[in-house]
């Protein structure tokens, strides 16, 4: 009988844990991916690493759609040759439910009936130590495949797995770093040289809040709703004719005639002209109609109408100081504020590659609730990057509140 080897990927902590290699957060949406250029370097590794043929890989994953129904994704992913997808769903509360079950059956599975005879396991979960040790049982050999940290250790692998497994090897660099790029909005839909549209700049109650703050909302002068400068005169004073000309349908000396014909009363002295604002006071007119974007442009827009402040801009880190991977091991660590500080900016960085002017708008009229991705995000990184599996309250109060206070000192521009 031909041997085999299988390949089970975690879809989840892959790409999280290529999501943090890339931009230092494990936010998914802050990563696009090659999904087939990914699989085809695991599946050249792991042939190369047992010298055997691959019976097939299974992807596991929560299904992007309701009722666990496949994403355009993971329809893509399904269709790869010798790729199986097998999804779970997700809660009313954005959790994945049944895909670590799934997992665990199909490992004690293809080991009882001998399907293969080396599986790599691409995953850190410690919720499968025990599938991992049923299946050794049979005589199966599993054998974690795990994203490489900055200082060549596996990313995000629980020691308990570790242990049991019959071996941890790294997946190559090359394969995660040129199929994980950082997300943004494709150039094509970006506005060439249109000016902003008048649904870019946010209204009264979306005021954007200055790091002293107050409250801006920049309007150029010469824009509609702009302030008239103080030495400017009534509007219409500024519409007299130049030279004084008499308007039409006057008559002789500008003298208006009533409509008999007769010469009505004599019109008061023109006014004087009010002095034209300083050359250094820019002018500028509204844009054209035809320039301004539509608004599928607009629902499109680079993540350039989100100004990030210029100390919220960190370069991606992987733990408190040392550089070091995060710790998953039952030493606790420490939470700071700094700490705290240092996650919730690299969160907010990476959703600004990707989010629209509107999202942003929207985020902040849901204050206080968080997003599900986001708020997993938030206390995933802190609990890798601090060591502590087990946040405590006052630790979560005080992520989420300095979360919002990053998020409305962005900008829109």
């Amino acid at each position: 009988m031909r041997s085999y080897c299988a390949i089970y990927v975690d879809a989840g902590y892959l790409l999280a844990s290529a999501a943090t290699r890339v931009t230092g957060t494990s936010l998914r949406r802050g990563v696009q991916v090659d999904h087939t250029a990914l699989i085809q370097g695991l599946i050249a590794q792991a042939e190369a690493e047992s010298g055997m043929p691959l019976l097939r890989v299974n992807w596991y994953d929560s299904g992007g759609r309701p009722g666990g129904m496949p994403d355009f994704h993971q329809d893509d992913i399904g269709l790869l040759p010798r790729v199986k997808l097998r999804l779970g769903r997700l809660s009313h509360t954005g959790e994945q439910k049944g895909v670590d079950l799934r997992m665990g059956l199909d490992l004690a599975t293809y080991a009882r009936n001998r399907v293969v005879d080396v599986i790599y396991l691409v995953s850190g979960d410690d919720d499968l130590t025990e599938a991992v040790e049923e299946a050794q049982f049979h005589g199966l050999q599993v054998i974690i495949m795990a994203v490489p940290g900055p200082a060549g250790r596996p990313h995000a692998v629980a020691r308990n797995l570790q242990r049991e497994a019959d071996g941890v090897i790294l997946i190559e660099p090359e394969v995660v770093d040129a199929s994980v790029r950082p997300a943004t909005i494709p150039a094509a839909l970006i506005p060439g040289s249109a000016e902003p549209a008048a649904a870019d700049t946010p209204a009264a109650d979306d005021a954007v809040a200055a790091p002293d703050g107050t409250t801006t909302t920049d309007t150029p002068i010469g824009a509609p709703g702009a302030a008239r400068p103080a030495d400017a005169g009534p509007a219409e004073d500024q519409l007299t004719p130049a030279g004084g000309k008499p308007a039409a349908g006057g008559g002789p000396g500008g003298i208006p005639q009533s409509p008999a014909g007769m010469p009505g009363p004599r019109p008061p002295a023109e006014p004087t002209r009010a002095p034209a604002p300083p050359a250094e006071l820019p002018v500028r007119a509204p844009a054209a109609a035809s320039n301004a974007p539509t608004p599928a442009v607009l629902a499109g827009r680079k993540a350039s109408g989100i100004v990030v402040p210029r100390n919220g801009a960190p370069t991606p880190t992987w733990s408190t100081t040392t550089g070091e991977p995060a710790r998953f091991d039952d030493e606790a660590g420490e939470i700071t504020e700094d700490l705290i500080d240092a996650v919730v900016r690299q969160v907010v960085t990476s959703w600004c590659a990707t989010a629209t002017p509107e999202a942003l708008i929207s985020l902040r009229r849901g204050e206080p609730f968080i997003p599900g991705d986001l708020d997993r995000t938030l206390l995933l990184d802190l609990s890798s990057r601090s060591g502590v599996y087990d946040i405590d309250d006052e630790s979560r109060h005080a992520l989420r509140e300095t979360f919002w206070g990053w998020i409305n000192r962005l900008k829109l521009s």
